[in-house]
């Protein structure tokens, strides 16, 4: 059973040794830990601190990509390298290393497929009050939204499978957190979480300048992902909302006609039919956007099985 940790990295000199230092090289269970390092075109010595702490394997990207591509890009080269689980970790010291025995426990007892560290964000003193009641709102949306029961959905500190690896498919530029859960909720793939300890702050985040534009691109992150599985319902509401709307000023029209008063509003009734042709429009969208849906799951098919054909996975 071999346990591969990657480590996405962008300008983390300083803070690799420290996060390296965490991880441990003995866990029960697993034959073989062993560490790759994803280095995001990083302009400091990242790759050198990288090679003197004898790091196993480390790829290089040659201008910075961001974090989801560089996160698939890891997943991709650790099955390459016959990884039977990985784990995810940030090159910024953020989590304990310590606690990636707690997160592959539920999949060696093959229980999940993917296990995310629950950093228990309610009791971190540097995030600020209204940083952990957006954490929740967020959490609580894609729950919903994946149909999943993950307490913290952005914790970067994860773990997979092979299995889950092969299956999930990023698309985001931006932050595969997010996605993968959506992703892995409607894969109907089996996902647990664990509560993790965390390390003092070092930096700042380099993910977002901002909280709104944090909040900009995990919504749509959301929205996106939530077209992909579930573009029927998406649009059939949209559809009906619009149709509801239509039915009023027709209705309108109904009673001053029956009031022997419809021919001073003709213009409700003009109005509403444009809105009701509207709402039609959007239920055509919304069949449409399933049978692109439907292809889009075949597609996704295809590709895991040149992925296992790849990777030599036959048993599959």
């Amino acid at each position: 059973m071999k346990l591969i940790v990657q480590i996405p990295c962008y300008n983390e000199e300083h803070t690799l040794p420290e996060t390296i230092a965490d991880i441990p090289r003995q866990i029960d269970g697993i034959d073989q830990v062993e560490l790759l390092i994803i280095d995001d075109g990083s302009t400091d010595r990242t790759v050198e601190v990288a090679k003197e702490l004898g790091v196993e394997h480390i790829i290089v990207n040659k201008q910075n990509l961001g974090l989801a591509r560089t996160f698939r890009k890891g997943l991709d080269e650790c099955l390459k390298l016959g990884a039977d689980i990985i784990v995810n970790t940030d090159g910024d010291n953020q989590y304990y290393g310590g606690d990636i025995s707690r997160l592959v426990i539920p999949i060696l007892q093959d229980k999940a497929d993917i296990v995310v560290g629950d950093r228990q964000t309610s009791t971190i003193s540097h995030f600020s009050q209204f940083k952990k009641l957006l954490q929740k709102f967020g959490s609580a949306t894609v729950r919903k939204l994946s149909g999943t029961d993950i307490p913290d959905t952005v914790s970067g500190f994860r773990a997979f499978s092979r299995e889950a690896a092969i299956r999930i498919n990023i698309v985001s530029s931006f932050s595969y957190t997010i996605e993968t859960i959506i992703q892995a909720g409607k894969k109907h793939m089996a996902i647990a979480s664990v509560p993790v300890r965390t390390n003092a702050k070092t930096r700042e985040s380099r993910l977002f300048k901002s909280i709104p534009a944090f909040i900009k691109q995990q919504l749509s992150s959301m929205i996106r992902m939530y077209l992909m599985y579930q573009p029927l319902r998406f649009f059939a509401y949209i559809g009906l909302t619009i149709t509801v709307i239509g039915l009023i000023p027709i209705a309108r029209f109904l009673i001053y006609y029956f009031l022997g008063d419809g021919s001073g509003h003709i213009q409700s009734l003009l109005l509403g039919s444009v809105i009701l042709l509207m709402g039609f429009i959007t239920f055509v969208m919304a069949i449409l956007a399933d049978l692109i849906s439907f292809n889009r799951q075949l597609l996704e098919t295809t590709l895991e099985k040149v992925r296992r054909i790849e990777l030599g996975d036959h048993q599959k």
